[in-house]
């Protein structure tokens, strides 16, 4: 069978892009909760077999410096070691455990923060995570950022 260029170019763009959008926001996004005076936000859970991500948010202004690190959950037969934060505008930054991101952040508005499994080290059991988001007031962000 014998298929046209443009043909073939269609079906390379359908096919990324229903790969592209199964990463998508899921529906349910937990907050981030802060205490009220505290720059430290929490959370920790567990990703269940058979799910990838799960997914948190906070609100934050540009030119605060936030700080988000990911770690393991003790007694979880995995770990969720990917965070990505997805900036108001769509733009993304992260990568594995750890300090997934550290610096100045470049807007105001709504961040989302996916915690995910790593696909290509899992056994799809529950994989257990704790993240600590760190968010400097501006006045305290001023040095770091300017």
């Amino acid at each position: 069978m014998k298929i046209s260029y443009k043909t073939f170019f269609n079906l390379i763009a359908i096919t990324a892009i229903g790969t592209f959008s199964s990463v998508g926001v899921a529906k349910e996004i937990k907050p981030i909760k802060f205490n009220q005076g505290s720059v430290v936000g929490t959370a920790s859970g567990q990703i269940p077999s058979g799910k990838q991500d799960t997914w948190y948010q906070f609100k934050a202004q540009k030119g605060q410096y936030a700080v988000i690190n990911l770690l393991p959950k003790a007694g979880s037969p995995e770990t969720a070691n990917v965070g990505v934060l997805y900036m108001p505008s769509k733009q993304q930054n992260g990568g594995k455990g750890g300090i997934v991101y550290q610096g100045c952040l470049p807007e105001d508005g709504k961040y989302k923060l996916r915690i995910a499994r790593n696909l290509m080290a899992t056994e799809n059991k529950n994989a257990g995570y704790q993240v600590e988001v760190v968010i400097l007031p501006q006045y305290a962000s001023k040095e770091l950022c300017d």
